[in-house]
């Protein structure tokens, strides 16, 4: 069963160590995603439709809004696993990396030397140890930068070029859907909205962003309900009704499916630092 061990969040996003014995539905974030195993057999991370194999040898790299899925090699007892989510802005403003345009990883798979290993190993102890601070900041920081350089080592590849909103109806597509994320049967109603047809609508919205107005929309979902299970006592049940869905069960279903462990479990393993 795939259980939450700890969760802290602070200015660099959010820093999770699980253990996962489930897959998780293609997603997407708008932070910078990087998982290590920890302890346990190894995994597979599925990045824009290519497996990468997630071992002690190799760690996965995922791009900001970059979709992606994951897939256990133990159904059973579960494997531990590192896994950040680190805000573009503080990163870029933290490190040498700002003199790339944006937060993108040079390639998803890295390669685990020793160096790597041990720092990934000190921000899971920390984090398992409940600490939370700008020790645990700096740790962080100093995992994710070496990270970032071992993804761009091999020939400094140029970022490749991403899908930018250049059509103005998606752009008031996305504004819509941030002003309604809590609304039932939203998509039709923003299709409508925007002056598409639905077939149409989908069609230039993953031209546009690279996802599909679903998955985009489940993100904003994952993101307020975070927000509202680390930062409120509003009860799971609320939550769930108020990001429209129709029950607990379904809100609950979604968020394990997406993130791996229950809301429940998640809000209380959760620390908030700062």
């Amino acid at each position: 069963m795939s259980t939450a061990l700890a969760v802290v969040h602070g200015r660099f996003g959010r820093a999770s160590l699980y253990r996962l014995s489930k897959p998780l539905a293609p997603h997407a974030h708008r932070e910078g995603h990087l998982i290590f195993l920890i302890d346990g057999r190894p995994a597979t991370v599925g990045v824009e439709g290519k497996d990468y194999t997630l071992d002690r040898d190799h760690a996965v790299a995922v791009s900001p809004w970059q979709p992606h899925e994951f897939r256990p090699g133990d159904l059973g007892k579960g494997a531990i696993f590192l896994t950040l989510y680190i805000a573009p802005t503080w990163f870029m403003e933290a490190s040498s990396a700002r003199g790339h345009a944006m937060m993108r990883f040079g390639a998803p798979l890295i390669r685990m030397d020793a160096p790597l290993f041990d720092l990934a190993r000190t921000v899971a102890e920390r984090i398992g140890n409940g600490e939370a601070g700008p020790a645990l900041n700096d740790a962080i920081h100093d995992l994710t930068a070496y990270a970032f350089e071992e993804t761009w080592s091999i020939g400094r590849r140029q970022p490749p070029m991403w899908p930018r909103m250049n059509d103005f109806r998606i752009r008031n597509a996305v504004r819509l859907m941030n002003e309604r994320v809590t609304d039932a049967c939203i998509l039709d109603r923003i299709a409508r909205d925007a002056g598409l047809s639905r077939p149409h609508f989908y069609k230039l919205f993953r031209q546009n962003i690279g996802l599909t107005p679903n998955m985009y929309l489940n993100t904003l979902r994952l993101e307020r309900s975070i927000v509202r299970l680390t930062r409120s006592d509003d009860p799971v049940t609320a939550i769930g009704l108020d990001l429209g869905f129709a029950s607990q069960a379904s809100f609950t279903r979604f968020f394990s499916n997406n993130i791996g462990i229950a809301p429940t479990d998640y809000r209380r393993v959760s620390l908030v630092a700062g």
